[in-house]
């Protein structure tokens, strides 16, 4: 592959009122909620960055103010660490700054859903391929799922979607692929559909909020074509590429997907990563197996 078709923008739609989590999101951004000691979007940012993304593109709306601030210097409360020696914290914040010009925040005046959050992106990309990360899907992996997708992407090219499989009864929350082959971990799509009914879903695999697209689906949003519940649906965009002869893949990732749009997926996304954390790990467990027998 190229240098030209390297990815190395993402965008990150994060225009969502979080209604889910009210009251917490009236005064804070649903993705600067922490999940151990690290808000949602850190997570994000981290994966982005191992996966070689230079250039992040946020789709923000009115009350995001505190996550633009999130990236931003903070030279008072640095000073004031480093005047205690508190090295260690230091260098933890370095990985929350942003180099000037390497954020850019668009607004997305109106929520018409996820096709037209990433639409609304399309004068930064041109004629690039670019990455999507929907922050609220938290992946714990050995390898970054979208540094796995990257990979496989300089392979084939084309448009990438990171899959899953889910309960049948719950393909009416999700895309569902229909794929030519079921090993491994590389799936030629033949087709896409938006939350079909669970009758209708052609398949349990559905698409996870990781994304690597051909600058064609921005056109294919151009039309702004209303799909499921009356939203524009990014499925849909891509489904069109694929009406046009174009490549769609789905990446099996190797790794564990967090639903913290959800109080329950956060909660279990909690309890995994505070496990995961050495120095959390023994009085947390204990906890566990405290309050709840048999454990």
């Amino acid at each position: 592959m190229t240098m030209k078709n390297k990815v190395t923008t993402a965008i990150f739609p994060v225009a969502g009122m979080g209604t889910r989590f009210l009251p917490a999101t009236k005064s804070v951004p649903k993705e600067i909620m922490t999940l151990v000691d690290r808000p949602l979007i850190q997570y994000a940012i981290d994966e982005a960055r191992a996966a070689g993304i230079t250039e992040f593109i946020f789709v923000t709306s009115r009350g995001k103010g505190a996550l633009e601030d999130y990236f931003d210097l903070a030279p008072n409360l640095e000073e004031e660490l480093r005047r205690k020696g508190k090295t260690d914290i230091l260098k933890m914040l370095e990985d929350t700054n942003m180099d000037s010009g390497a954020i850019a925040y668009i607004r997305q005046h109106k929520a018409l859903g996820l096709g037209h959050a990433v639409w609304c992106a399309r004068r930064l990309i041109g004629d690039q391929p670019f990455a999507v990360i929907l922050p609220d899907d938290v992946i714990s992996a050995d390898k970054p799922c979208l540094q796995q997708m990257v990979e496989a992407y300089e392979e084939t090219g084309g448009n990438m979607v990171a899959a899953m499989e889910v309960a049948p009864e719950r393909t009416s929350s999700y895309g569902i692929l229909d794929v030519e082959n079921t090993d491994g971990n590389l799936l030629e799509v033949r087709s896409m559909v938006e939350k079909p009914s669970a009758g209708e879903a052609p398949s349990n695999l559905a698409v996870i909020g990781r994304y690597i697209l051909a600058p064609s689906v921005l056109k294919n949003l151009d039309q702004m074509k209303r799909g499921a519940g009356g939203e524009i649906q990014l499925t849909d965009a891509i489904a069109e590429d694929l009406e046009q002869n174009r490549k769609v893949y789905g990446y099996r990732f190797q790794g564990q997907r967090f639903d913290c749009g959800s109080k329950s997926g956060f909660l279990q996304a909690t309890v995994a990563y505070g496990l995961a954390r050495p120095e959390l790990r023994d009085d947390l467990a204990d906890y566990l197996k405290s309050i709840v027998p048999g454990l």
